[in-house]
């Protein structure tokens, strides 16, 4: 199917990221750090983990010759990522590259060493992270997904396909009172209103909680779902969790492109592999020289929608011509 870009409306960055200069080997061997918040086999099922490492690859470095990667996974033990953090930072790691706790678990030990964002989805510059977008200042820099903007727009995205919802629930992992989770409600809960949708948040701590969060729903049973990238980022099998769980409570649902992949009704949002292999390309800034506060933080510009038709007519939806006209890509 034909690609929809979605730019203005989201406050992307430019489309195009430039290709930086492959990288000049001279006998030295660069050591970064890469702390993954989730276990080996998430890297792989996701792909995330290759992506970077192809993405330095595209520049010239070759792990065992002028490369050395020391990588920390967390196993989704949050607890583990500042231990893990550590631990990178005695090696005297020259960067390090990680996404949302571990950015902050490293950035609380260090303000000296690079970091780098491969996916952030906080407001990095609210919490202290950067200066600004344009000029972050600090010690990290990287890249940011739009979390509260994107949650709102899967909103929209649902109501073209079953205009007469009235009632939503909005699945998300944390505590609602937090700074970051009440942006995004904030955001949803605007679209909700323009849209004449009840937005009833439906918050978990993990995967076990999901079908009775969706049993017991606040005010009854919603009548489709939104989910959040915070619920499982990284971690597949809680995205097919969640798909079944809403297949079973016959709803309707919405979550980032690779939900739909697992058995979601329709996925919008940004990929993240490639957000990880562009990350490669802050390292190898800042492993010629540049500094991170000096390094803009990026917003996505490219944003992917997916519709599941064997989920639709499980469900007995007839999705719009003109969400299949638009959309990049249709499960059969």
């Amino acid at each position: 199917m034909r690609r929809r870009e979605f730019i203005a409306a989201l406050g992307g960055a430019a489309a195009v990221w430039p290709f930086a200069a492959r990288a000049q080997p001279n006998g030295r061997i660069r050591v970064i750090g890469f702390l993954y918040n989730n276990s080996k086999a998430d890297g792989r099922s996701t792909g995330d983990v290759a992506a970077f490492r192809e993405g330095l690859r595209d520049l010239g470095y070759v792990e065992g010759e002028n490369l050395r990667i020391e990588t920390r996974y967390a196993d989704r033990q949050f607890d583990r990522l500042k231990p893990l953090a550590a631990e990178l930072i005695r090696l005297n790691v020259e960067v390090i590259v990680g996404s949302g706790p571990g950015i902050y678990a490293a950035r609380a030990l260090t303000t000296t060493v690079p970091i780098v964002m491969a996916i952030e989805s906080t407001d990095v510059v609210a919490d202290g992270l950067a200066e600004s977008l344009s000029h972050p200042g600090g010690n990290v820099t990287g890249l940011t997904n739009l979390f509260p903007v994107i949650s709102a727009k899967r909103l929209e995205v649902i109501k073209q396909v079953l205009p007469s919802l009235a009632r939503v629930g909005l699945l998300f992992q944390g505590r609602s009172d937090s700074p970051n989770i009440r942006l995004m409600l904030d955001a949803a809960n605007g679209m909700a209103a323009r849209l004449k949708i009840e937005l009833v948040p439906i918050a978990v701590a993990g995967g076990a909680e999901v079908e009775r969060a969706l049993s017991d729903a606040r005010g009854g049973p919603v009548g489709g779902l939104v989910v959040t990238d915070n619920p499982y980022v990284g971690n597949s099998a809680l995205i097919v969790e969640i798909a079944d769980a809403a297949q079973r409570h016959g709803l309707p649902s919405v979550g980032p492109p690779v939900y739909a992949t697992a058995g979601g009704l329709l996925g919008y949002g940004v990929e993240f592999p490639p957000m990880f292999r562009r990350a490669a390309i802050f390292v190898d800034k800042i492993l010629k020289g540049a500094k991170p506060g000096d390094i803009p933080i990026e917003r996505p510009a490219k944003f992917k929608s997916v519709v599941n038709l064997k989920t639709a007519k499980a469900l007995g939806i007839d999705i719009p011509t003109t969400v299949l006209a638009g959309a990049d890509e249709v499960i059969e």
